[in-house]
Parts: C-alpha cells; sequence; structure tokens
C-alpha cells in the first residue's frame, strides 16, 4: 500500500463511545489505519479518532475505545 492512510469500518462509528486510556468520552468520527513509520521500518496502526464534548477531536489506538455506558 503507498497511501499514508485508509479509512476502515468499525461498528462504533458516530456512537458514544470511552477511551480506557485517558477516560474521555465523545463521539466516534473515524478509525484510520494510519502509517506511522519512521525511517527505520514501515509501520502501521489503527487510531480511532474521537469528538469530545468541547468539540476537539483527539486520537488513541482503536483497542482503547469501548462503548460509553
Amino acid at each position: 500500500m503507498t497511501e499514508r492512510y485508509e479509512y476502515v469500518a468499525h461498528r462504533l462509528l458516530r456512537r458514544r463511545v470511552r477511551d480506557v486510556a485517558s477516560g474521555v468520552e465523545g463521539e466516534l468520527m473515524a478509525v484510520i489505519n494510519e502509517n506511522v513509520s519512521d525511517s527505520a521500518r514501515a509501520h502501521w496502526m489503527e487510531l480511532a479518532y474521537i469528538r469530545g464534548a468541547c468539540g476537539r477531536e483527539f486520537s488513541t489506538a482503536v483497542d482503547n475505545i469501548e462503548p460509553a455506558r
């Protein structure tokens, strides 16, 4: 794959989620498989983009998200 990112379908898109790493809740806006490579090796990672109550988006590892209660 030559692109630096690729959108990934996720069952929680547009739903309220919680980032277990920070405890912050918000709406899951996107899950993107991103190329986070450094100059030494190629590395792809799925990142979840969450929009918090303040309107700002932040990213976390997709494994860190769970449905909000």
